[in-house]
């Protein structure tokens, strides 16, 4: 536990620089995956495929049949299907009431206004190395589908060539139109200059490793991309109205996705803080992860805060992906937080429901991102288009304001496009 010194100023600034990877080497390999597949698309897909995720392209094929898909619905077990199914419809509901309408203003003949249209083509990507993630493809193309996007693509990590088949289950409930067994940065740059096998898209979405993250960096401005999602991270704040066993439950929950993972307990109570320690080291011994754990863990940090003032301070510095609320008034404690991806309220909300069945998006800012982006939804795949219409009354009664504006900026032909409609100008 760190207390208000030195060591927890330490703490402190350590959590809001986590996640920093060896960004010079993974970018110089990056750049050069971007740019042999964006010159010879194809076939340097298959050479990274082959080298990366060991099967040839080539004899298989990128693009996942829907023979292949087919088979793997009905050997997935049919509680599965039903589970995902009710996810399905979770996340389509919550994500319906994000959707975007369009507004006019009309005044004295002018009328401004904005048009709210989905991208044509969305590429999601589904991380497969550790695990796989049937969830996350869910939560990346069903609001792509709830935005109106017509074409949705899925890349998933396939070591090997085999998408696991729950995965495939999960993309024909989402009614992916196409998925293909690529993954890395390859599989980032497929999707932003297309190759001879997989279209280009116009957004990318989706959490993957450091070298899918820093592809999407380096392919952003080609693309749109969702955000730069890192290692997962779950800050849990809690008093002595806490359970310690639920404490050290949802810690272990995140602290199982990867070594680089990020926990940390904000607490004003030492008690608390030990029982939680007592409480991972026997639960961890029961889960089967446990090099990642003992990796992760081994980084987890402990805030020993002073009162609800200094809590609320440190959760906002660090603005984590996950933030569960375990305190006496979670709701006002709510609504003192400014930065955290998603917040779960109350003793009874681990951060599980989160990642699976409760409907909202499980695709969250990292690395201190909450505090300037949100998670991923349905505005990810949304763009606007602005709209302006005017009458001659109105141009005419503008004019003078345009011309004088635009003669103070020296840009005449701006002035002269008014004048020669209206006949009106200036000072």
């Amino acid at each position: 536990m760190k207390s208000g010194t030195g060591a927890f100023r330490k703490a402190l600034a350590d959590g809001e620089r986590r996640g920093e990877a060896d960004s010079a080497k993974v970018g110089a390999v990056v750049a050069e995956v971007l740019a042999r597949v964006r010159k010879e698309g194809d076939a340097a897909l298959a050479e990274y495929t082959r080298r990366f995720d060991r099967f040839d392209l080539r004899k298989r094929g990128a693009a996942v049949s829907r023979r292949e898909i087919d088979a793997a619905w009905r050997r997935t077990p049919k509680a599965v299907r039903d589970s995902l199914t009710l996810a399905a419809a979770r996340i389509e509901s919550f994500h319906r009431h994000q959707t975007e309408t369009g507004f006019t203003e009309e005044t004295a003949g002018a009328l401004c206004g904005q048009r709210v249209l989905p991208v044509v083509r969305a590429g999601v990507y589904v991380p497969g190395g550790k695990a796989a993630y049937p969830s996350t493809l869910l939560m990346n193309a069903i609001p792509a589908k709830v935005a109106g996007v017509r074409e949705v693509y899925a890349a998933c990590s396939a070591p090997g060539g085999g998408v696991p088949d729950v995965v495939l289950a999960a993309a024909r409930i989402a009614g992916v139109t196409e998925v293909f067994r690529i993954g890395g940065a390859q599989a980032i740059a497929a999707f932003a200059y297309g190759t001879g096998s997989v279209p280009r898209v116009d957004v990318i979405a989706g959490p993957g490793n450091a070298y899918v993250t820093e592809a999407k960096r380096q392919v952003y401005g080609t693309v749109g991309i969702d955000m730069l999602a890192g290692p997962s991270e779950l800050v849990v704040w809690a008093d002595d109205t806490a359970r310690a066993r639920f404490v050290a439950a949802d810690l272990l929950s995140q602290a199982e996705h990867d070594e680089d993972a990020f926990v940390a307990l904000v607490t004003d109570s030492l008690r608390l803080a030990g029982k939680v320690d007592t409480e991972l080291a026997r639960q961890r011994k029961k889960l089967p992860r446990k090099k990642i754990l003992a990796v992760s863990l081994s980084r987890a940090v402990g805030f020993l805060v002073r009162g609800r003032d200094e809590g609320v301070g440190v959760i906002n510095r660090l603005a984590p992906e996950h933030l569960s609320l375990m305190v006496e008034d979670p709701w006002e404690a709510l609504g003192r937080i400014r930065n955290a991806g998603t917040a779960f309220v109350g003793h009874h909300s681990p951060v599980a429901v989160g990642d699976y069945l409760a409907g909202i998006n499980h695709t969250l800012p990292t690395g201190g991102a909450a505090r300037f982006s949100s998670p991923l939804g349905v505005a990810t795949f949304l763009k606007r288009m602005n709209v302006v219409s005017y009458q001659f009354r109105a141009l005419a009664g503008d004019a003078p304001h345009v011309v004088r504006l635009a003669g103070k900026e020296g840009l005449f032909a701006h002035a002269q496009a008014v004048r020669v409609r209206t006949g009106k100008g200036g000072p």
